[in-house]
């Protein structure tokens, strides 16, 4: 059988007429349960020195390899014991698990059916492979998780007291429904406890429960539920660490750090080094980080896990060595799953980039890489205004040209833009020295915005410049306008009046020789400054040509 029932401390007697598979095998189950990955590991390879064709322990072996995020190990695990063994109900529902991490859904879906054909007897389907498939479901990110509730549902009817087929569903009605699921996981993890009261993981998926809910008095009590009925759960350690560690109670996150690492003796794993690593960082201890963080990529070599390459790269950028942090953020990107990365990875290159000047285009392309990744629309729209404030300070042609590229893709984005996001991708533009692409946006402010300056400002400043001689008459009309709008306010407003009033009467003397309007522009000058004794005389010499 691939679950076993729990069997009570007091009836310890009793465990003498189990045999010895069915011990380690639940053994090796309660170690994985508890974050005790080594030993796990060790428990069901001895199992299969044993006997190479225990499809139970090769099933729970895989399942170790995937907990640790292992995925080519349990792949390569699978693959080889189903060619050795394609008959194996539990070998087909962990070939299922391959696939469906894989994304393949419908290869995913062929090993399943087949495993529970293979397991069916006349009372019907096997629970223990129904909750193996259940157990693939719930670890995926694209499974059917109302099918894998009902498939657990159905194992737990003919089982009620398979501790691993409730925990599976307590997760399954998580990942259906993030929002209500909590209460029917709350109630399957306390059947688990209620059938097992010694079994750790349902108080630990309790506090996790509690944790997404941000109720930390429940959480740190079903934490420590888990520790008084199991002393040595590793797993619940772990989470007090974090706990600490995320309030910057870093004296908590060592103690717990140290219980951790001591439930699990006597394995050691370099992960904890890492862990350690992580907390060096959060108290700023750089070279702490950068010295564990070594130490766990010269151990682990080929096999390094890409988290510790991104804590390096935090690392040396605290201690200001930006050659280090970009090559060990980029042996991240390198080493990393596409789909794993975030946003804030590019963040952080992109402030490496602005402290080594970096180039124009390299950090145009890492804030618009990182947005991409940004799955929630404003802060998407947040991460580029970023980038476009770090274009915008680096300040030269090419860069403004770029925190244009950037302004336009939040324009893009935003379903209502305002006058200021049309402003700034159109100043950006024209500082850039591209007008035809600033006047199209300033364009777009005084149609959406006609009553307002900025617009036709700016509008009338690049015809001036596309028309530096008035030969050609094109910023009239938008000196017209603009004045118009200018008027409203004219004390708010007195010295961009004065200007654009300066430039029509300039018009309308000297290019086009109309007098009449000239005076007109001339006079509105002389009424907000009627001491400026050069309009004054303009006027009188204006008016004597006129009247001869």
């Amino acid at each position: 059988m691939m679950f076993k029932k729990y069997i009570p401390v007091f009836f310890v007697g009793l465990l003498f007429m189990t045999t010895l598979k069915a011990q380690t095998i639940q053994e090796g189950m309660n170690h994985l349960y508890a974050k005790r990955d080594k030993a796990a590991i060790e428990v069901f390879q001895k199992l299969i020195t044993k006997n190479k064709k225990n499809s139970e322990a090769i099933y729970w072996l895989g399942q170790t390899y995937f907990d640790m995020g292992d995925n080519a190990a349990a792949r390569q695990l699978y693959e080889k014991a189903f060619a050795e063994n394609s008959n194996s109900p539990l070998l087909l529902a962990g070939m299922g698990h391959v696939k469906l991490l894989d994304n393949k859904i419908m290869d995913a879906k062929k090993h399943f059916d087949e495993a529970l054909i293979k397991s069916r007897t006349s009372t019907g389907d096997d629970p223990l492979v129904q909750t193996a498939i259940g157990r693939a479901i719930v670890d995926s990110k694209t499974g059917d998780f109302k099918y894998a509730i009902d498939i657990l549902l159905a194992a737990n009817a003919k089982d009620p007291k398979n501790t691993e087929t409730l925990l599976q569903l307590g997760n399954a009605y998580r990942k259906a429904d993030p929002g209500k699921g909590g209460s029917d996981a709350y109630v399957t993890y306390n059947k688990a406890l209620e059938v097992n009261p010694v079994f750790a993981a349902a108080s630990v998926r309790l506090a996790k429960l509690f944790e997404t809910q941000e109720k930390w008095e429940f959480f740190l009590e079903y934490l420590n539920d888990a520790i008084k009925r199991d002393p040595t759960f590793s797993a619940a350690y772990y989470e007090f660490f974090w706990y600490y560690y995320t309030r910057r109670d870093f004296t908590g996150a060592e103690n717990q750090l140290k219980k951790y690492i001591d439930s699990k003796l006597p394995f050691t794993d370099i992960d904890d080094e890492f862990l350690s690593a992580q907390l060096c960082y959060a108290k700023k201890e750089y070279d702490c980080v950068i010295l564990k963080g070594n130490k766990v990529l010269n151990e682990i070599s080929l096999k390094t896990k890409p988290k510790v390459c991104k804590l390096l790269a935090y690392a040396y950028f605290g201690k200001g060595d930006y050659v280090n942090s970009l090559k060990n953020l980029n042996d991240y990107f390198t080493k990393e799953k596409k789909e794993d990365l975030v946003s804030a990875d590019y963040k952080l290159k992109a402030d490496i980039l602005v402290k080594s000047n970096g180039t124009t285009d390299e950090l145009y392309n890492t804030y618009v890489q990182g947005a991409l990744l940004d799955t929630v629309l404003y802060s998407k729209i947040d991460f580029l205004k970023l980038g476009a404030a770090a274009l915008k300070e680096k300040g030269d042609i090419t860069s403004r040209l770029r925190e244009g590229d950037i302004r336009l893709f939040i324009l893009k984005l935003k379903p209502k833009p305002s006058l200021n996001d049309y402003y700034d991708a159109g100043s950006a533009y024209y500082k850039g020295n591209n007008l035809e692409k600033a006047d199209s946006l300033f364009e777009k402010i005084t149609a959406l915005f006609p009553n307002e300056k900025y617009g036709w400002e700016r509008r009338y400043t690049i015809a001036r410049i596309n028309d530096s001689t008035m030969q050609k008459g094109t910023a009239i009309p938008f000196a017209l306008k603009y004045l118009e709008v200018l008027e409203k306010d004219t004390e708010k407003n007195k010295k961009e009046i004065i200007s654009a009033s300066a430039y029509l009467a300039t018009y309308y003397a000297n290019i086009v020789k109309d007098r009449t309007n000239a005076l007109i522009y001339l006079k509105k000058i002389l009424a907000l400054d009627p001491l400026n004794s050069e309009i004054n005389n303009t006027i009188k010499k204006l008016e004597e040509v006129k009247s001869n």
